[in-house]
C-alpha cells in the first residue's frame, strides 16, 4: 500500500476514501483492501500535522470569531439545553474557546466535570468543579492545560449520576462523527467506561474550527464515533 494514497481525505472534492472502520486495520473501499495498522497510523500522523497546519494559520481574532459562533450553537441546542450534568474540556490555544460555556454551565445552575488526565497513561477522569472561578487556581500540567492536582479528592462523573453531555475536543472530525485526537487515547477509554455506567453513554458534542472538519478522518475499531461536531458553516 503506498500511503499517499490515504490521503484524499484532504481534498474536499475526492468524497470519503474508506468504509468507517474494519477490525485489525482500515478498509480502502476503492481498492477493497485493508489498511495495516502501521498505514493507518501513518495517516493520523499525516493529517494530524496537516491540521496543526492550518490552525497555526487562524489569527486570534478568527478563532474568537468561530468560537462565538460554535458557542452560540451549543448554547441553543436542545441536548445542551436539557441536560444536568456536563463535561466540558479545558481549551487551548488551538481549540473552540469554552470560557463561555463554562460561565453558561454555572449561570444555568448545571453541573460541570472537567477533565483530569493521567500522565502516562490513557485514564482521564472527569472532576466536578463547584465555581467558575476555582478554575483559574488549577496548577498547570506540562501540555499547558489547568486541571485538578494529584491531591484533589473531586466528585467524579462515573463514581456517581454520570454525564448527560460531554464536550468533546479533537484535532480532527468529520461529519460522520469521526474524531481525530492528539493519539493518547483519553477520550476513547473514558467514553468505554461510560458505556458500562447504569445511567449509559452520554450524549457527545464535538466543538471544531471549520479548518479542523475533514471530509474523513482515518479510524480503526477502537475509536469511538462521537454524536455530532458544531463548527461555522461555510
Amino acid at each position: 500500500m503506498i500511503i499517499t494514497n490515504l490521503f484524499n481525505m484532504y481534498n474536499e472534492n475526492s468524497g470519503p476514501a474508506f468504509a468507517p472502520r474494519v477490525k485489525g486495520g482500515l478498509r480502502d473501499s476503492e481498492r477493497g483492501v485493508v489498511v495495516s495498522m502501521a498505514a493507518l497510523h501513518a495517516a493520523k500522523r499525516a493529517l494530524r500535522k496537516e491540521i496543526k497546519s492550518r490552525l497555526a494559520a487562524i489569527g486570534a481574532e478568527e478563532k474568537r470569531r468561530q468560537s462565538r459562533i460554535v458557542t452560540q450553537k451549543l448554547l441553543q441546542h436542545p441536548k445542551y439545553e436539557s441536560c444536568r450534568r456536563i463535561a466540558v474540556f479545558l481549551s487551548m490555544p488551538d481549540e473552540i474557546h469554552t470560557e463561555e460555556i463554562i460561565e453558561d454551565i454555572f449561570h444555568k445552575g448545571k453541573v460541570c466535570f472537567i477533565p483530569r488526565y493521567l500522565p502516562n497513561s490513557s485514564h482521564m477522569d472527569m472532576l466536578k468543579v463547584t465555581e467558575a472561578k476555582d478554575i483559574q487556581s488549577l496548577p498547570v500540567t506540562s501540555w499547558n492545560i489547568r486541571q485538578p492536582g494529584d491531591e484533589e479528592q473531586g466528585e467524579e462523573a462515573l463514581a456517581t449520576g454520570g454525564l448527560d453531555l460531554i464536550l468533546m475536543p479533537g484535532l480532527g472530525f468529520d461529519r460522520g462523527g469521526n474524531r481525530l485526537g492528539r493519539g493518547k487515547g483519553f477520550y476513547d477509554t473514558y467514553l468505554g467506561r461510560c458505556a458500562s455506567h447504569p445511567a449509559g453513554m452520554p450524549y457527545t458534542i464535538g466543538l471544531a474550527f471549520r479548518e479542523q472538519i475533514c471530509p474523513q478522518v482515518p479510524v480503526h475499531d477502537g475509536d469511538v464515533p462521537i454524536d455530532e461536531v458544531l463548527f461555522e458553516e461555510e
